[in-house]
């Protein structure tokens, strides 16, 4: 799943505060891994996408309760994003377990 960003899809509304964004990119990805039959535990494979890097370790408490005991293979990339409201965007690999 690619392309997750911190937006509530629902009101299309995005906050200014990264870890907020982050909280919400998990709500979306776990949303859609419930839709695909899947789990966090079923991720192998994340994928960090941040603008600015300091972001990064504000947004690492809440990325390690969903990852922490998951500990899939971890990428963070400092790179630009397609709206300059974005803070952050996650993507993750899953595997479904039969």
């Amino acid at each position: 799943m690619s392309g997750t960003t911190g937006f509530d899809y629902a009101a299309m509304t995005i906050s200014a505060d990264v870890v907020e964004q982050a909280e919400q990119c998990l709500k979306n990805i776990e949303a859609a891994l419930s839709e695909a039959g899947c789990t966090f535990g079923d991720v192998v494979r994340v994928r960090y996408l941040l603008p600015e890097r300091d972001d990064f370790e504000p947004c690492w408490p809440v990325l390690r309760r969903r990852f922490g005991e998951v500990r899939p293979a971890a990428t963070m990339m400092v790179c630009g994003l397609s709206d300059p409201r974005m803070k952050i965007e996650i993507e993750v690999d899953a595997r479904r377990r039969r």
